[in-house]
């Protein structure tokens, strides 16, 4: 008889503590979109910008490390110029930094 009044009573706590259970899991996934998923979609969002905004004249560094000059855009591929008559291309996802006019002249 003791060991089912017992039981009894344990249910009716862990059925109010069951919610609370969930609590840190909850508050794990918020604290998970803050710090981790919002950031990343605002720089996935920035570096789409970025791509769609190219035109011919542009300094960037391209995947690799590969600092060049655009000298010709298409809807999928950029035409780099990486040194006096050496010119490559690369798909435009693959350009990962716009610079700032005059540095390809100050690497030199």
């Amino acid at each position: 008889m003791l060991i089912s009044s017992a039981y009894a009573q344990a249910t009716a706590i862990g059925g109010d503590a069951g919610l609370m259970g969930f609590l840190p899991i909850i508050l794990m996934f918020v604290l998970l979109y803050f710090l981790m998923i919002r950031p990343q979609m605002k720089r996935a969002k920035e570096q789409k910008a970025m791509i769609e905004a190219l035109q011919k004249g542009d300094e960037v560094v391209a995947l690799g490390g590969l600092v060049g000059k655009i000298v010709e855009l298409s809807d999928q591929y950029a035409t780099l110029e990486i040194s006096p008559e050496t010119k490559i291309m690369v798909q435009r996802p693959a350009v990962q930094v716009l610079l700032p006019k005059g540095t390809i002249k100050s690497i030199k």
